[in-house]
């Protein structure tokens, strides 16, 4: 698992530093050409490109935290670090998209024109379109393919990046040919659309942090998983959530009560290894092995049932007024909300017992059920004789 992790995150920090090293060739270039055209549209879109910088730098610190492995303090693992990450992004992006729109507004109200720029400043906002529409693309192409939010936060961030040089380059053709209000009109719909792609990053994020259960159609996939796997009879009180890139889960299974506990838990294991050789995004996997269905009973309305040497004191004097002694034999308890049931292996001395005395294994059972009878947990007894 934490293998797997760390190819993750060396395939996430790779995207991230090639957006990183984009980001910082097209702000210089941006500033410097904007100098030079006298375009202040342009520096600050250079500003803007030297920003997606500093959350690319946020983007490689929260990946190295939240792939770490689960230590003491963490046993969880540190998933939600990346949770975080992509809050502080969308919150990021948010207020990029309300300082573009304030700054578009205030272009719009103020008295002077701006001076209308060259054709070297369109050239430069036409790369600066390309290269980040290309690492858009990229970057959200790979955390699509690794399930994570934080990447394609970053993605997103890009393509605010990109649409903030759409805004400049036709706000630069429009001043070319006196239509210098364009530009702020432009620049104030795409702050719009940033600040709605910022949100939607942080509302889904808060939803995560809140462990939300995983979507209706996934969960149906992974109850289907679990159920095809042999032995197991139902899958109840299924719980879920997402924890960074990883799903967490927690679910009963119920197995025929005549299971040994280690049969049950190692269906409990098979269906483990089927979910997460399904889904490759699962990490932790909580199951409880149940041999009955206790979806009708609450913790707290359970009757308390007798503990195996309280039974065990009950059956050897019912054996000893039975047989007139208290031979070995083995106990196997089944225990129900509502009763128990008991099975019991006589040992070869506790046979020959029954032999000198005349007594079969079905009368036995017929004489044992008559003594435990009035308890009020007991059902069911079945004898079992050595061949």
């Amino acid at each position: 698992m934490q293998e797997q992790l760390d190819q993750r995150r060396k395939a996430a920090e790779k995207v991230t530093l090639i957006g990183s090293v984009l980001d910082l060739a097209l702000g210089i270039l941006k500033i410097v050409v904007g100098l030079l055209a006298s375009s202040a549209a342009l520096v600050a879109d250079g500003v803007h490109s030297l920003s997606d910088l500093f959350t690319d730098i946020i983007v490689i610190v929260v990946l190295r935290l939240s792939h770490q492995a689960p230590d003491r303090n963490h046993p969880w693992g540190h998933g939600r670090f990346e949770t975080i990450g992509t809050v502080v992004l969308g919150v990021i992006l948010a207020a990029v998209g309300a300082l573009i729109a304030y700054e578009s507004v205030m272009r719009l109200l103020a008295d002077t024109q701006p001076s209308p720029p060259g054709w070297l400043a369109l050239g430069a906002a036409a790369i600066s379109i390309v290269g980040k529409e290309w690492i858009f693309r990229y970057t959200l192409k790979i955390g699509k393919a690794l399930k994570s939010d934080l990447i394609i936060a970053n993605a997103w961030h890009s393509r605010s990046d990109a649409l903030s040089s759409v805004v400049v380059l036709i706000a630069l053709a429009g001043a070319m040919m006196g239509i210098w209000w364009l530009d702020a009109l432009a620049a104030v719909v795409v702050a719009v659309l940033i600040g709605k792609i910022g949100w939607d990053l942080v509302a889904r994020s808060v939803t995560e942090l809140v462990d939300t259960a995983l979507p209706e159609e996934r969960v149906k996939e992974l109850r289907a998983t679990t159920l095809a796997v042999e032995g197991v009879v139902s899958v109840h009180s299924f719980k879920s959530r997402q924890m960074g890139s990883q799903s967490q889960l927690e679910m009963h299974l119920q197995v025929d009560p005549h299971l040994s506990a280690a049969e049950g838990h190692y269906i409990g294991d098979v269906a483990v290894l089927k979910l997460k050789d399904r889904f490759d995004d699962i990490g932790h996997v909580i199951v409880h092995i149940d041999t009955y269905d206790d979806q009708p009973y609450h913790d707290d309305s359970l009757p308390a049932m007798p503990p195996r040497a309280e039974i065990e004191h009950h059956l050897d004097a019912a054996i000893s007024r039975i047989t007139g002694e208290t031979p070995e034999y083995e106990l196997i308890l089944y225990y129900h909300p509502e009763y128990i049931d008991l099975e019991l292996r006589a040992t070869t001395d506790m046979h020959e017992l029954l032999r000198q005395i005349g007594i079969e294994a079905k009368s036995l059972e017929l004489q044992l059920h008559e003594q435990l009878n009035s308890q009020d947990w007991f059902r069911e007894l079945r004898v079992w004789l050595p061949a």
